[in-house]
């Protein structure tokens, strides 16, 4: 297989790069990525793949580039991913992660690849109460609350109307928070790592009691393999594992992996707007219909990836100082 992977030098492109060129060495990997603040060649350190320069929202240039590289399959990680950021201004979300899989889906077209998938995430369907006992599943409606979500919800409406309208073969996965190596160190729990590695406070919202569904990057990285090679053309499947943890059960958990006690580390900081309060996807459709199961426990992932960060400062300490 000869495989595009778009936004492959982020942190999950990254890991997944490093995945599929373990499970399958045979094949030839090209890396397209913008190599904005987030994109880190270092990431595809020591892997034989190519790495191109380029904005997905520049069809031409994508479309030049899948032909070139007669490329058989394109998987998409590419799009601006921080809440945050996404508050502050929401246009580079609106430009890179609407617009930009557009172009990316017309690229495609007109290249003649036949097979494309977007990563997604859970946001796209709003959130929920904390004790409602109720999931998420591939049909619940769409109710993004935040700009990154709004963005992510209408890349995954163009992905799936080029299936139906041009008839694209095309599969979408939304998938749970992710933990693991290589994550820009804004976000949690990298955030929380490094502050502590640091010898500074971890900032925990006002509303820590809120949940996240977490799983392990490889994890992840497995069952996108799986849809990959296994998955039906214009379905879309949820990518989760159950496992809910709060802000507090996460910086509790890095703090005791650390040596280090609660009261002189955590700081309560003010929430964030549009701050959802749960997120719970029902996976059942790709546990029964194609065998993917995660295999990491959370203790076991998150251990592992409190050790990463500890052992390679020199991967994370640059990011930080810049």
């Amino acid at each position: 297989m000869r495989l595009m992977v778009t936004g492959g030098a982020g942190f999950i492109g990254s890991n997944f790069v490093h995945y599929w060129s373990q499970q399958r060495p045979n094949d030839t990997i090209v890396v397209y990525d913008k190599l904005t603040y987030a994109g880190n060649p270092a990431n595809l350190a020591g892997l034989d793949v190519e790495l191109l320069v380029g904005d997905i929202t520049d069809t031409e240039h994508l479309a030049e580039s899948m032909r070139a590289a007669r490329v058989d399959c394109v998987i998409n990680f590419a799009a601006e991913s921080d809440n945050s950021r996404a508050v502050r201004d929401p246009r580079p979300f609106a430009l890179t992660n609407v617009l930009g899989t557009q172009s990316l889906c017309e690229a495609a077209r007109l290249s003649d690849v036949p097979r494309v998938h977007h990563v997604s995430t859970c946001e796209v369907f709003g959130d929920l109460a904390l004790d409602d006992p109720s999931t998420f599943s591939e049909d619940s409606p769409y109710r993004p609350n935040t700009p990154y979500a709004a963005s992510k919800a209408g890349a995954d409406h163009f992905v799936l109307a080029y299936a139906r309208t041009f008839g694209l073969g095309v599969t979408v996965s939304r998938s749970a928070n992710n933990y693991g190596p290589r994550q820009y160190p804004e976000k949690n729990p990298p955030l929380f790592i490094v502050n502590a590695l640091r010898g500074r406070k971890l900032p925990v919202y006002t509303n820590h009691w809120h949940r996240r569904e977490w799983m392990s990057v490889v994890d992840h990285c497995a069952a996108l393999r799986t849809i990959l090679l296994e998955g039906t053309p214009g379905r879309t499947y949820n990518i989760g594992t159950g496992d809910e943890r709060s802000a507090m059960d996460m910086a509790l958990f890095v703090l005791e992996a650390l040596g280090l006690d609660r009261d002189r580390h955590i700081e309560i900081v003010a929430d964030r707007a549009g701050h959802d309060r749960r997120y719970l996807l029902d996976s059942s459709a790709l546990r029964s219909e194609l065998g993917w199961a995660p295999h990491t426990t959370f203790r076991e992932g998150m251990a592992a990836t409190v050790r990463w960060y500890r052992d390679n400062p020199e991967w994370w300490e640059p990011l930080v100082s810049r």
